[in-house]
This record gives C-alpha cells, sequence and structure tokens, in this order.
C-alpha cells in the first residue's frame, strides 16, 4: 500500500465534487469549509459504515474489497488510468476488470495517424476485437482489400480466411487463438460481442470440440505464425503486441511479414537496456 499517493489521489477528486450534485448540502456552522464531499457523505453515497472512507483514505484499510473501491471510483469519476492506480495504491495490485463495462471500445484519433506511419502491418482494434484503425499494409493482407470488421470472430469462423489466408488454421492458429478469447470473457463475461463469438464457437463442428478442451491463455507477443499474403504469397509473420492505456483490453498488432516457405528466421532474442 502506498498510503501518501493514495490519500494524494482520493482527496484530490473528493475536493472536486460538489455536494449539490448528489442532493446533499455542505456542512453550516463554524469551522472550516472543507472542498468537496466530505468523508461522511462518500459513507453516505456509499451506504458504508461510518469512518470507511477515512479508513480508506488515510491508509487504514488493508486489502479493501474490489467493489468498494469500484464504488468509490465511480463515484469520484475516475478513468481508467486513476482506477488501476486507485488499486494498486490501495495494496490490492492491479484490477480484476475494467472500471466501466464501456471501457476499452475507442482511443484517441491520433492512432490512425500512428498506425499510417508503420511501415509493416499495423492494426488496433478495441477490447471486443473489433477493429478500430489500420493501414494499408493491413489491408493488403486480405483478398480485395478488405480488412474484416472484427479480427477475432475473422481468425476462427470467417470460411476465406481458414481455407485460404490463415495457413494451418486447424493446428496453429485456432488453438491459440481460442484461449485469448476464453481470457477476454473472464474480464468482460457482459460483452455482447465476445459473447456472440462464443456462441458462434461453440456451435462450430470444428471449433466446438476445442472450446470444451480448455487451453491455456497464451499472448501472441513475439509470436510467429504461418500466414497467406493476397499479395505476397504464403509466409510467415512475427507479432508485435502492445495496449493503447487509454482502453483497457484494445490492443495495437504489427505483424512483420516475411515471404517464403519455412520459418523465416530464428526467433530473435529479448531486448534489454543497456544499463551502465
Amino acid at each position: 500500500m502506498n498510503k501518501t499517493a493514495l490519500r494524494a489521489l482520493l482527496r484530490e477528486r473528493r475536493e472536486l465534487i460538489a455536494p449539490e450534485t448528489h442532493g446533499l448540502s455542505r456542512p453550516t456552522g463554524r469551522g472550516r469549509r472543507a472542498r468537496g464531499l466530505s468523508q461522511h457523505q462518500v459513507d453516505e453515497l456509499t451506504c458504508r459504515a461510518v469512518d470507511t472512507y477515512n479508513r480508506l483514505e488515510t491508509g487504514r484499510y488493508p486489502n479493501p474489497p474490489v467493489d468498494y473501491l469500484r464504488q468509490v471510483a465511480r463515484l469520484f469519476g475516475l478513468n481508467e488510468q486513476e482506477w488501476v492506480l486507485l488499486c494498486r495504491y490501495a495494496g490490492i495490485g492491479d484490477p480484476p476488470g475494467p472500471l466501466h463495462a464501456s471501457s476499452g471500445l475507442e482511443i484517441p484519433g491520433a492512432w490512425q495517424e500512428a498506425v499510417d506511419g508503420i511501415g509493416h502491418m499495423a492494426y488496433v482494434t478495441d477490447a471486443s476485437w473489433n477493429l478500430i484503425a489500420y493501414n494499408r499494409h493491413f489491408a493488403d493482407l486480405y483478398p480485395g482489400g478488405r480488412a474484416p470488421a472484427n479480427t477475432m470472430r475473422w481468425m476462427l469462423l470467417d470460411k476465406e480466411a481458414r481455407d485460404t489466408t490463415i495457413t494451418d488454421w486447424r493446428t496453429v492458429w485456432a488453438p491459440l487463438v481460442l484461449p485469448q478469447l476464453r481470457a477476454a470473457l473472464a474480464v468482460r463475461h457482459e460483452d455482447e460481442t465476445l459473447r456472440g463469438i462464443e456462441r458462434e464457437v461453440r456451435a462450430d463442428p470444428d471449433l466446438g470440440p476445442l472450446w470444451e478442451a480448455g487451453g491455456a491463455p497464451i499472448h501472441p507477443d513475439g509470436d510467429e505464425r504461418p500466414l497467406r499474403h493476397a499479395l505476397l504469397g504464403p509466409g510467415h509473420v512475427t507479432i508485435c503486441a502492445a495496449q493503447p492505456l487509454t482502453a483497457p483490453g484494445s490492443r495495437l498488432i504489427i505483424m512483420i511479414f516475411r515471404p517464403g516457405p519455412g520459418k523465416s528466421h530464428p526467433r530473435a532474442p529479448m531486448l534489454r537496456a543497456r544499463v551502465p
């Protein structure tokens, strides 16, 4: 627990909230008038016992429950980065999921310019794997230059992808992609797009048994997989994966394509900063 940082974050955001916006009034009488909600008013609004919030803000509440932290974060209007910080400062580590169900569905517009400037295939999807931004190199991967609306559904369920673009779909791609879907559903279990893909997967004669068999989540970052490029023919892609920080669950994917049979090169060594 980082008591100093926790107190600073909570106090700053609490003082920004006018009690009148929640049907409450500022304390009257003598004494200093504190800005924003009082600690007692936070207890009222979160339906907690007196002194609960004071214990949190002063660092006297070890391992507070996530549902209480979520109440406070939403009351204070924290964004997703602040939500992560709140959980870390409170000593429980990273949160088990986003603060709001709608989080992860939009990114700053500058990301389109960013992916346009990448010399390899590059794209950004939201937390539901819907395509948000991509460059022309990524569009060239597909017959006719038609990028899919949802890359998860395309990788798993698109017939043309299985038959043409995704090499070794059954043995290489499907067993690695399905655990990603399962892991995403564990965090975003109410996501209708992901639930719809899950239903299609369960009904698919090839994917259904693989889904029931389970499988450990394997993140694609640094992985190399076979792929047939619509213009360049068969080859392999090395996948680099990252996440825009404003959108939990979204992902930036850069695919380095090397045409030709067989694996293009041995796995590159890990990079590490040179420390003097």
